[in-house]
């Protein structure tokens, strides 16, 4: 029987995405056999990205610095703009490597079902962005849920007035698939075979 501390180490790691309680007890076993080698450091860089994790002000990225590293970087193609629902869809199609540009993260997707309005997500802030000028494409990267499509369709309507080239993700993301489950080539092909919406 293990001690009240390691119980709840365990039952910590368990509601991680993709750990239940066994494979959460196998880490902590791990962690314990290698104190100085797994523990430790893990201990140092959760304390590192605990005091310092921001939400950039630019995007919604998360980083350890604002503006993050993405919108910071001066390589990036700042006319292109993706706009994914949550910050795991634009860790995933940034690591795909295939988008020039820069993101806008919208904190999540429409839903009447679960009460989420237009004012609850950063929508505002997207329209400000390519009010502002300078944008000459915006991508609707939504997930391709019913609750992803709907918000693409309110997003193309909000943004239709602005002279600026409106495309979302074509096929080759499955219906009710979600971008961070997404393998890199399918993001490959959905990104090179955007199309207009509308």
């Amino acid at each position: 029987m293990a001690s009240p501390e390691i119980e709840t180490l365990t039952q910590a790691l368990s509601r991680l995405p993709g750990l239940g309680p066994r494979s959460a007890r196998r880490a902590v076993l791990h962690l314990l056999k290698r104190r100085e080698g797994a523990m430790e450091p893990l201990l140092r860089a959760l304390e590192a990205v605990n005091e310092r994790l921001v939400t950039c002000h630019l995007c919604g990225n998360v980083d350890t610095v604002d503006p993050c590293g993405i919108c910071a970087d001066p390589r990036r193609d700042p006319r292109a703009l993706c706009v994914v629902e949550d910050v795991s869809d634009l860790w995933a199609l940034d690591k795909s490597r295939l988008f020039p540009g820069r993101f806008h993260v919208l904190g999540g997707r429409l839903s009447a079902l679960d009460g989420v309005r237009p004012e609850d997500l950063t929508i505002d802030a997207l329209v400000g962005r390519v009010e502002a000028g300078g944008i000459d494409e915006v991508v609707l990267a939504m997930n391709a849920t019913l609750e992803g499509q709907t918000t693409a369709h309110y997003l193309a309507e909000r943004l239709e007035c602005f002279p600026i080239r409106l495309t979302q993700l074509a096929h080759g993301v499955p219906v009710g698939g979600e971008l961070d489950y997404l393998d890199e080539g399918t993001l490959a092909q959905a990104l090179r075979a955007r199309r207009p919406v509308g």
